[in-house]
Formats: C-alpha cells, sequence, structure tokens
C-alpha cells in the first residue's frame, strides 16, 4: 500500500528522447539557415549554396519553368475563381491559395503577360529587356525559384522543432523594449542576415499565418528586419568600386539599420497597424519567466514542449512542401508583374529623377558631394536594391558620395523587384502605400546616420 505513496520517476528514456528531438532538427535548421561558411572564396550559408548548385545543374531552363509555373498559376486561379472544383473548395490550402482578391488576380494576369512577352521576346522592348523583365526572369527568379525550394522545404526544422521557443525565452528582454517585438523574432533578422531577406519574409510569413505573430508585428519585422545579406552587401560596395572598405561600410549598414529598425515601428504606419492576430486566433505565448526558471531553463522546457507536438514526419514534409508551393505560386507572379512596372519605370521615365528631387536640399544640408546626382539614386532602390550602386558607379565620382548611395541602397529595404514584391504577395499586412512610406522612412532615417559614418572614413 505504501508503495502507491511514491512519486513516480520522469522516465529518463523519455525525457532524452524529447530533448533530441527538439536538438537534432534545431541544430540541422541552424547550420542551414545561420552558420556562416567559406565556400568558393565567399562567406555564405548552405542553404545559399544548395540554391547555387541547383541553378548550376538547371542553367538556362529555370527561366522556362518559371514560366510554366506563372502560367499555371494564373490559368489554376482563373478557373478556381470562376467555377467550383471539389479538390479546391474542400482543400483549405487550395483555397487559400488559388481563390484571390481581385487585386492579387489581377497581379496573377499580368505577371503572366510580362513573363510571357519576356520569355518570347514579344511585344514593347521596354517590357522584355535586360534591364527590365529581363532583369527579373533571367537574373531574379531563378535564384527566388531554388531559395524558396530549399527554403521552404526545411523552413519546418527552424519553427516547429522549438528553436524559435528557446530564443523567445532568451531574447525577449531585448526584443521587446528596444523593437517592441517577441524575442522569436530575432530568428527572422539572423536568417535574412546571414542568408536572404527572402528567407527572413518567408518565415515571417509563416509565423503571423500560424498565430505566432500579430498584425503590427508581422509588419514590424517585414519591413524592417528582411534585411540584405552578408553576401549581397559585399556585391553591392564592390560595384561602386570600394570592396575594401567592407568593414567599415557593413558596420555602417548595421548602426543605421539598428537605428531605423527601432524608429520606424513607432512611427506611422507601422504604428498604427493593428494588434489583431490573423483569424483571430493568435497562440497562447506567454513570455514571463517563472520563478524558479532562468530565461535558459525556460526556454529549453519551452522548446522541448514544441518539439513534442511533432510526431509526423509525413506532416512536416508535407508542409514543407505547402510552403514552396505558397511562395511559387502566391509570389512569383507578382513579383514578375510589380517588379517590372517599377523597372520600367525606372529605366524609361524620369519619375525617379523628379521624385529625387525634394533630396537635393537633404544632402546639401548634410553637406553630401554631387548632391543632384546622389538625390536620383536614392529613390530609384525603391524598384530594385542595385539600381543606385549601378547608377552610383555610372554617374558620380567623388568616393564618399558613392559610399553613402552604397549604404542606403542596402539600409532601404523595400525594393519592388525582390522583398517589396515578395511582402505583397505573401500573407504579411502591407499595402503598396505603407511599402511607399516605409521605404522614405528609412531613407530619411538612415542617410544623416551614413553620412555621419562616412565623414569618419574619408
Amino acid at each position: 500500500m505504501e508503495a502507491h505513496n511514491v512519486k513516480q520517476p520522469v522516465n529518463q528514456g523519455d525525457q532524452k528522447k524529447s530533448v533530441l528531438k527538439f536538438l537534432i532538427p534545431s541544430l540541422i535548421g541552424v547550420l542551414l539557415f545561420m552558420v556562416p561558411i567559406k565556400y568558393m572564396g565567399n562567406i555564405t550559408i548552405p542553404i545559399a549554396i544548395f540554391s547555387g548548385w541547383l541553378q548550376t545543374v538547371l542553367e538556362g531552363k529555370i527561366p522556362a519553368i518559371m514560366v510554366g509555373i506563372i502560367t499555371f498559376t494564373m490559368i489554376a486561379t482563373t478557373v478556381a475563381k470562376f467555377t467550383k472544383i471539389s479538390i479546391v473548395e474542400n482543400s483549405p490550402f487550395l483555397t487559400s491559395l488559388l481563390k484571390v482578391t481581385p487585386i492579387w488576380y489581377l497581379a496573377r494576369i499580368l505577371g503572366f503577360i510580362f513573363v510571357v512577352m519576356t520569355y518570347f521576346k514579344i511585344g514593347p522592348e521596354f517590357v522584355y529587356s535586360g534591364s527590365t523583365g529581363g532583369l527579373l526572369l533571367n537574373d531574379l527568379l531563378p535564384v527566388l525559384f531554388a531559395v524558396f525550394l530549399f527554403a521552404g522545404m526545411f523552413i519546418p526544422l527552424l519553427l516547429n522543432f522549438g528553436l524559435l521557443e528557446l530564443f523567445g525565452a532568451l531574447l525577449t528582454r531585448i526584443m521587446r523594449p528596444i523593437f517592441s517585438l517577441p524575442g522569436r523574432s530575432s530568428i527572422d533578422c539572423i536568417a535574412s542576415w546571414l542568408g536572404d531577406g527572402t528567407i527572413g519574409v518567408l518565415l515571417t510569413s509563416k509565423q503571423y499565418e500560424e498565430g505566432y505573430y500579430n498584425q503590427r508585428e508581422a509588419a514590424v519585422i517585414g519591413t524592417t528586419f528582411s534585411a540584405v545579406s552578408i553576401t549581397f552587401s559585399l556585391v553591392v560596395i564592390s560595384q561602386v568600386g570600394l570592396g575594401k572598405m567592407f568593414a567599415q561600410f557593413y558596420a555602417t549598414v548595421l548602426l543605421a539599420g539598428i537605428v531605423a529598425a527601432i524608429i520606424t515601428p513607432r512611427i506611422p504606419p507601422l504604428s498604427k497597424k493593428s494588434n489583431l492576430y490573423i483569424g483571430n486566433d493568435p497562440k497562447e505565448i506567454d513570455e514571463t519567466i517563472p520563478k524558479g526558471h532562468s530565461a535558459l531553463s525556460w526556454g529549453i522546457k519551452k522548446a522541448v514542449d514544441r518539439a513534442d507536438e511533432n510526431d509526423s514526419v509525413k506532416d512536416i514534409a508535407m508542409q514543407g512542401v505547402h510552403n514552396v508551393l505558397d511562395m511559387w505560386i502566391g509570389v512569383a507572379p507578382v513579383v514578375m508583374a510589380m517588379g517590372t512596372l517599377a523597372l520600367i519605370l525606372a529605366e524609361y521615365t524620369p519619375i525617379f529623377a523628379w521624385l529625387g528631387q525634394p533630396f537635393i536640399p537633404y544632402l546639401n544640408l548634410l553637406g553630401v558631394p554631387e548632391a543632384v546626382a546622389a538625390s536620383q539614386t536614392l529613390v530609384v532602390g525603391f524598384a530594385d536594391m542595385f539600381l543606385p550602386s549601378v547608377l552610383a558607379a555610372d554617374m558620380i565620382t567623388n568616393e564618399m558620395t558613392k559610399f553613402i548611395i552604397a549604404a542606403v541602397s542596402v539600409t532601404q529595404l523595400i525594393y519592388m523587384s525582390e522583398v517589396g514584391g515578395l511582402l505583397l504577395g505573401s500573407k504579411i499586412p502591407v499595402k503598396l502605400h505603407d511599402l511607399v512610406i516605409i521605404f522614405l522612412e528609412r531613407t530619411i532615417i538612415t542617410l544623416p546616420i551614413i553620412v555621419l559614418m562616412a565623414n569618419l572614413f574619408f
């Protein structure tokens, strides 16, 4: 009888199994997305290496594949919109993917028109030239195709096995007071910083759809922490002929980016975003650390509990497939549509030069040499991140101004040919006018910091 009052010991085998269920997938995810390695003379991450390998294997074929994907998307969306097919009606995933609002349906039609014109080189040249539709179809979309494939399949390793719960407990005391964000959002930033801004958008969108971020948090993270990778930052500074100053350049970018991340969430339009969750169904996330626990011990407990929820390898694999299809079908047509339009405006109209005019007095006030030429490069970054550095290399002779333009282009973050198009195509609650305002705010906020740092180096 006495034995019935003895507390049963915790099964050590089950406890060890739970810890391993957290550790092994999470460590693989960290290795794939967050551990920088040197590969062929460059610092990169394994996901980027896999992406590059696939692009090499399918060299010259991916544009045709993307034409097929975007064409299929337009046809499937049209069929789902105007008919009732049981396979779509009975699948919440397919319904959300294909039964889109009229504006996104229009974007998919426009993306289809542009991609066909570009691939077959039909219609006006300004649509398919190498600096507009050709740039997107032949340079950007192959990268997105490969990144979406590997990132989409492997992102569940970061999301589903407790890593976010661990970082949430460890970093909430930093992220909440400084950025007004949950600690788990630090993963989005690190993945973008070491990998690519598109990975950060994918992570954020998935977390928002699953109820871990409210509308304001998702909008802030998507527009503030989808940073340009270290690798591409090196490409930008090298484009203006200042690759030798990469250390100074990236230190400047980090400082300006942190200041912008502190300020922009506290002013409209981001500060006006709702605290509601998607479907009004938030995940219950208690960020307080109970007595008797340190941040680390509580984080590990939450991580192990989260990992224990995953019992089906098939479910995890299907989630990866859904991620890939969501990005290929939901995002690629929008990137093609919005990116082509933005690049046409940048290349064939003076609109960005006109929009840059108000920046001339600001640049003169900050003492930036060649202010008139510099003003034309500031706003064109909204179309594509690489355009400012291309124009600066061609139009500007002063090295300090080239440094400033390159740094500003990296900290602006909102580029319609990539991150901007991805944000609009995702579930993250931002509209085009939000992106325009945030882009201008980030330009105005980061410019004086970058100019100050440039004056220290030149």
